[in-house]
């Protein structure tokens, strides 16, 4: 593969993340206007998404086998039409039934990303620590991007424009990304551009991935959960800012996402020259006392907790990647991205309807963020019995 085809590669791919986490944070926001329009509680509207949860993780297999088989880049532009085609569709709904069968289209064709996109990736790079957290901003910038432009559209355009628009957005860059592949610009590769480390054995590979199975599921149930509380959490803490629109709750999500993002950069340098398991465990055991503090704050002080809890959750997300990448086989590398996809979004989606039952229940988030602390503490206990990998970080974090 010429080093123009990886670079134009990395830089789709890194698009393509962004992309991959547009739609439900658009949907967490519209929930402030929807709740009103279609006369139901925060919990029932909350649930239209959990479709599109679901298929966004459980169809994720199935798009990395493809891929695996088939072909990256091709897969690549299915999701980048498919995608966009869903949200305009979402937009375009009318009844709460429609609502949640055009978000589950939306969900089906964004679940290719992250097996086939993330296998892409590291296909393509050699300090995989550092590309990871690279792209790891692009995956935080989708929220972000998301939420302050949600709020904006809905101010002034009204919630089917959230949608539409970046919908439209996103089908533009599938057929830019069509054209690159016809021009020859970007060409599929099976081999890595880093040469593999000899292939774990299959004791360790079985327990390695039992283990993350259960780290995967809690980290993926403390985002989903976080996603839709964040919008109603400050609506809530900020009263005055949500009575003038949307576009001021939406902008401090924005914020949260942004530095959650921008600290996966840190996340994957620091996974790159520490030993990986380390770095996995620090960042969980940071997140247990935070979400136990925010549980009894409001105002400013909940914004700065839930910042840095947010950016500890995805910081750990290059060295769990990494120790996927260590322990898969080559080449079914994106049919394992695709497996832990059905946990950590797939089954992890029942943060979603966490957060919805017990906002509904209790009118507020004390109790989601004090079960969320324990399933924090939960991953912690597991991520103990890794196995300690003995070679150099760095070669470690450069597969």
């Amino acid at each position: 593969m010429s080093s123009f085809s990886a670079r134009l590669s990395l830089a789709f791919a890194c698009i393509g993340h962004t992309i991959s986490h547009l739609f439900a944070p658009i949907f967490y926001v519209t929930v402030l206007s929807l709740e009103s329009e279609l006369g139901l509680s925060h919990g029932d509207v909350v649930v239209l998404i959990i479709a599109g949860n679901l298929l966004f993780g459980f169809a994720a297999p199935l798009a990395g086998w493809l891929g695996d088989r088939w072909s990256s880049v091709g897969m690549m532009t299915i999701f980048y039409l498919g995608t966009g085609f869903g949200m305009i569709l979402t937009g375009f709904a009318t009844t709460p039934l429609a609502i949640a069968v055009c978000l589950a289209i939306t969900g089906l064709f964004a679940s290719i990303y992250h097996p086939v996109g993330i296998a892409w990736l590291v296909r393509n790079s050699v300090r995989t620590g550092a590309v990871l957290g690279i792209n790891g901003i692009f995956g935080g910038l989708g929220p972000a991007l998301a939420a302050v432009m949600t709020g904006a559209l809905i101010d002034f355009s009204g919630w089917r424009a959230a949608f539409i628009v970046p919908g439209s957005a996103v089908i533009a860059v599938g057929f830019v990304f069509a054209a690159g592949i016809a021009r020859g610009w970007i060409v599929e590769s099976k081999i890595d551009r880093k040469p593999a480390p000899p292939p774990a054995s299959r004791r360790d590979t079985v327990r390695v991935f039992l283990i993350l199975a259960v780290t995967m599921l809690c980290g993926g149930v403390i985002f989903n959960a976080i996603q839709p509380a964040l919008p109603k959490a400050f609506a809530e803490t900020f009263q005055a800012t949500a009575e003038g629109g949307v576009l001021g709750i939406s902008a401090l999500v924005s914020l949260v996402y942004l530095v959650s993002g921008a600290m996966q950069v840190v996340g994957g340098y620091l996974a790159d020259r520490f030993p990986v398991k380390r770095i996995y465990l620090v960042f969980y055991c940071l997140q247990v006392p935070l979400l136990a503090v925010a549980a009894g704050l409001g105002g400013p002080a909940l914004v700065a907790v839930v910042v840095v809890m947010v950016a500890s959750n995805t910081s750990a997300l290059p060295a769990e990647n990494i120790l996927i990448a260590r322990y898969a086989p080559i080449q079914w590398r994106a049919l394992t991205f695709g497996i832990k996809f059905v946990v950590a979004i797939g089954f992890a989606s029942l943060g979603v309807l966490l957060e919805g039952y017990l906002y509904d229940l209790t009118g507020g988030f004390y109790w989601l963020f004090m079960v969320l602390a324990a399933t924090a503490a939960v991953a912690i206990g597991a991520i103990l019995m890794l196995p300690d990998d003995a070679r150099e970080p760095a070669t470690a974090a450069a597969e």
